[in-house]
């Protein structure tokens, strides 16, 4: 473990500078704006740390693992945007259910808002994917280089075939990383096996092959060499998280009143003589925090709230025999010692809208008939009379089957005030899960029933297995 604590002697002025930045010297002349200077991030261990490994374990999991489940015989989530279809486990979603996706959508919104309002921006800290591929990546990164100050003396080296060596296997290394993570995430939009049978024997689609090629690249580049640019410079939701956030929202905070004035000290330092206050300044929670900045300076919007500082500061006073949780998870209001209201206005509003959002969901759900079913009048001919003297009008039946089993549909018509109307074409039709089909079908009428020159009949489709299964489409016969 890293977190060693050195005694120092008493400076005048702590510096300002994070010291886990390496700041390159600028050339002369040089004014080019580089948006990120090199972060070494230290190694932190802790109950924070612990939680965060065990949770993105655990998502990591479950990301991975889900493509590979089948059910009914299938992949049981697919997303296949070319044939428009989203199957997930027993509903087939078509575009016509897009409003299902878009409760969805409305959902997790709403959840992340309530989430935020609550407790800050802890998606960012435990569940985001760029969070999480960056610490993987920094994990191997430190497995393969060193620690911090291994690393920060490899980088000032001259290029040798050791280090040659080690910057080599951390490329690869992350490279098939990436590449993994690019064909499981290309697994969810078509098939998983067959993309993985397929890659590396160059016989996948073009489509498949160059949307593996470009997530891996994304994958590499964001945990790899973007890191903290991802959330500091390009995602929108840094910007606009402060708009939820309030004096009762759960931050990573630095208790001012208790730590300052910072400064080193003895261990047995008595701390009313020499004027001090609990944070002995020993950086450390400047040194582990993914972003680079220090958490004493206040709220900023770069902190991710992953906690590493937390168990950095904790560590540390546990060693000096002070008071933990210098460094926590609190609120603006716990700081200034007053109560921490969890029910209120935000959260109250975003709780509620995230209920009624819920049960839309469930109502839509519950609702929603696996068919879809339309009729279509023949505009090239209005109208023919046969052989019998009966007027025949001819429609079109579009039928698809929105569920993932087979389904056996029957065919009838009817008009209101007519007890004979005939029906040519046939009358049955079996579908697959997923299969749609057209059928050609002519209505005929006696024109003894046809007053006007509009008579308004309905199709009803029946599922003979499954009565819960029928639609109507009413249309227009015509005459004259």
């Amino acid at each position: 473990m890293e977190q060693n604590i050195e005694v120092q002697p008493a400076r005048p002025k702590p510096s300002t500078t994070p010291v886990n930045i390496q700041r390159p010297e600028p050339s002369k002349g040089d004014n080019n704006y580089s948006p990120r200077s090199h972060i070494y991030v230290r190694e932190v261990k802790g109950r924070v740390e612990t939680f965060r490994r065990s949770l993105g374990f655990l998502l990591m999991a479950v990301f991975a693992l889900l493509p590979w489940l089948t059910w009914n015989g299938e992949q049981a989530i697919l997303f296949n945007i070319l044939d428009q279809r989203f199957r997930i486990f027993g509903m087939t979603l078509w575009p016509q259910d897009l409003t299902i996706l878009a409760w969805i959508f409305m959902i997790a919104a709403f959840a992340l808002f309530l989430v935020t309002t609550l407790y800050g921006r802890v998606w960012c800290g435990f569940t985001c994917p760029q969070t999480a591929w960056t610490f993987i990546f920094m994990w191997v990164e430190r497995k393969v280089e060193g620690s911090r100050h291994q690393r920060m003396k490899l980088d000032q080296r001259k290029m040798d075939a050791d280090k040659f060596m080690r910057k080599a296997s951390k490329h690869i290394i992350w490279i098939v990383i990436a590449l993994l993570t690019a064909m499981t995430f290309v697994g969810y939009f078509t098939d998983i096996r067959t993309l993985f049978a397929e890659f590396f024997v160059l016989q996948s689609s073009a489509w498949a092959t160059g949307s593996v090629l470009f997530f891996t690249f994304a994958t590499y580049g964001n945990a790899g060499w973007m890191r903290e640019i991802m959330c500091t410079h390009m995602c929108p939701y840094a910007r606009f998280q402060s708009a939820m956030f309030d004096k009762d929202t759960f931050i990573v905070a630095y208790d001012a009143k208790r730590g300052e004035p910072r400064g080193p000290r003895k261990r047995k330092a008595n701390l009313e003589e020499e004027n001090l206050g609990h944070c002995i300044d020993c950086q450390l929670c400047v040194q582990v925090c993914p972003t680079g900045i220090d958490i004493r300076n206040g709220l900023q919007y770069e902190c991710i709230n992953c906690g590493a500082c937390v168990d950095a500061c904790d560590d540390v006073m546990a060693k000096m025999n002070y008071p933990k949780k210098l460094i926590s998870f609190t609120t603006e209001h716990q700081l200034e010692g007053k109560r921490t209201k969890v029910f209120r206005f935000k959260s109250v509003g975003y709780g509620a809208a995230l209920i009624a959002l819920t049960v839309l969901l469930v109502i839509n759900i519950m609702v929603r008939v696996p068919l879809e079913f339309d009729v279509t009048r023949d505009r090239n001919t209005l109208y023919r009379e046969n052989q019998e003297g009966f007027i025949e009008n001819v429609y079109t039946l579009r039928v698809i089957n929105k569920a993932q089993v087979e389904h056996h549909y029957t065919f009838s018509v009817g008009a209101e005030g007519i007890d004979t109307i005939r029906w040519i074409g046939p009358q049955e039709l079996r579908l697959q899960g997923g299969e749609s089909a057209l059928i050609p079908v002519s209505i005929a009428v006696d024109p003894y029933y046809l007053s006007s020159p509009l008579l308004e009949i309905h199709f009803d489709i029946q599922a003979t297995d499954d009565t819960r299964i029928k639609q109507r489409v009413n249309t227009n016969f015509i005459y004259q």
